[in-house]
C-alpha cells in the first residue's frame, strides 16, 4: 500500500527533474532563440527562461545570427542551416511550390520571368530587358552568370566563333536590327546592352556614338 503510494510520487517527481533539464537545454540564456536540432525552420524562443517552441512559415529558414530585434525567419539563401536539413512539409498554393520564397518561371531560353510567392499569394515579375532571374541571388543578373540559363537561346544571338591563336576575353557586335542595341561576347558568352538616346553603336570605336557618326544608322 505504502509502495503504491510512493511510486506515483517518483514518478512525478522524475518528471518534474526530467522537465527541468529540458529547459536547461532550450535555454542557455534566459532570453534568445535557438536552433532545434535537425531542423531548418523550427527554433526555441526563450522568454524568461521559458522555452517556447516555433516554427518559421512556410519557405522560410530559422536564422539563429540574428538578434533578438530581428524577425528570425528570412529566405534559404540568407540561412546556412549547416547540418539542419529537415523542414516542414510544403504547403503549396493555387501557384506557389510554398508560401513564400522566390521562383523562376519559364524554362532555359525562357529566363527573365519569375514569381513572388507571399502567403501563398503568386506575384509575376520580370527582369529588365537582357537580364535573368538568378535562383541563387534572388537578383536579376547576366543571363551567362545564371547557371539554368542559356544565354544564346534567351538573347537570339551567338557569339562567332574565334580563330585559333587570336582569342579576345571581350567583343562587342551591333544587333542587325537595332543600331542602339549591342551584344558584348565575355569569354564568347553574350549579354546585350543599348547605348543612351540619340546614340548608336559604332563598330569603329566599339563604343557608343553620336547617331550621326554611325554609318547605315539613322532614327
Amino acid at each position: 500500500m505504502a509502495l503504491s503510494r510512493i511510486l506515483p510520487a517518483a514518478v512525478i517527481v522524475s518528471v518534474a527533474l526530467f522537465c527541468i533539464h529540458a529547459n536547461s537545454q532550450s535555454c542557455p540564456d534566459k532570453n534568445g532563440r535557438y536552433p532545434v536540432p535537425d531542423e531548418c525552420d523550427a527554433y526555441i524562443e526563450c522568454v524568461d527562461g521559458n522555452p517556447e517552441r516555433k516554427l518559421c512559415p512556410d519557405g522560410l529558414l530559422f536564422n539563429e545570427k540574428l538578434n533578438l530585434f530581428s524577425y528570425p525567419c528570412q529566405y534559404p539563401i540568407d540561412v546556412d542551416c549547416g547540418s539542419r536539413t529537415r523542414t516542414q512539409p510544403a504547403i503549396p498554393g493555387e501557384e506557389c511550390p510554398h508560401q513564400f520564397g522566390y521562383y523562376k518561371l519559364g524554362d532555359r531560353a525562357d529566363c527573365g520571368r519569375f514569381m513572388n510567392c507571399d502567403n501563398g499569394r503568386g506575384h509575376r515579375l520580370e527582369c529588365p530587358y537582357g537580364l535573368a532571374f538568378n535562383s541563387a541571388t534572388y537578383q536579376c543578373d547576366w543571363p551567362d552568370l545564371v547557371e539554368d540559363c542559356d544565354e544564346a537561346a534567351y538573347l537570339g544571338f551567338s557569339c562567332p566563333t574565334q580563330a585559333d591563336g587570336l582569342i579576345a576575353p571581350i567583343r562587342f557586335y551591333r544587333a542587325p536590327d537595332n543600331c542602339q542595341k549591342y551584344f558584348l561576347c565575355v569569354d564568347d558568352r553574350p549579354r546585350v546592352n543599348f547605348c543612351g538616346p540619340e546614340q548608336a553603336f559604332n563598330e569603329l570605336i566599339n563604343a557608343c556614338d553620336g547617331v550621326e557618326n554611325v554609318t547605315g544608322c539613322a532614327f
